[in-house]
């Protein structure tokens, strides 16, 4: 598995994953607008990479596909720095893997490479959220070195709050 930035190939299986994930209240492309060109969100992915031109909110990010035997099976993105509401809500890495491709270990590998690249940016203490009742998620971050900080409420749902400290 490997993971690597969208491409114009990727357009039809990366919407199609976006609906998928839409199912459960997940977005797969982040920031992506269905009226969107598809070479115009590539771009966009582009320069929030950079920090370029990001929009209020929005943080300097390496949004990545996971990709398995030719298929796009999940996706990283990766919170160069956070604002106050990724400090409080959602961290440094939101990652996801396809209904179909789940409990097969991909997750983890996802996980294990994006830290891999959050710390060579330079972030050495990463934050990780999960919804308390994601039992999967909450066992990869802490099978990954995450120490529940605390739990905050976040639009009615209880969210677990993780430190993941590089190691040296």
């Amino acid at each position: 598995m490997i993971l690597r930035p969208l491409t114009l190939d990727d357009e039809s299986e990366a919407l199609a994953a976006h609906s998928e994930f839409a199912i459960d209240d997940f977005k797969f492309l982040l920031g992506y607008e269905p009226e969107m060109a598809w070479c115009d969100y590539l771009e966009q992915l582009a320069k929030e990479h950079l920090g370029q031109d990001l929009p209020d909110g929005r943080v300097q990010a390496t949004f990545l596909v996971a990709e398995y035997d030719g298929k796009l099976i999940g996706r990283t993105s990766i919170r160069h720095t956070l604002n106050e509401f990724l400090l409080q809500y959602i961290g440094h890495i939101g990652y996801g893997v396809r209904p179909d491709f789940r409990r097969r270990g991909f997750a983890s590998q996802i996980m294990t490479q994006s830290l891999e690249l959050i710390y060579e940016i330079g972030v050495d203490r990463v934050l990780m959220t999960c919804i308390d009742d994601n039992v999967g998620s909450a066992k990869i971050i802490e099978a990954h070195g995450g120490v529940l900080e605390n739990k905050v409420d976040f639009e009615g749902a209880l969210m677990r709050r993780y430190w993941i400290v590089k190691r040296a």
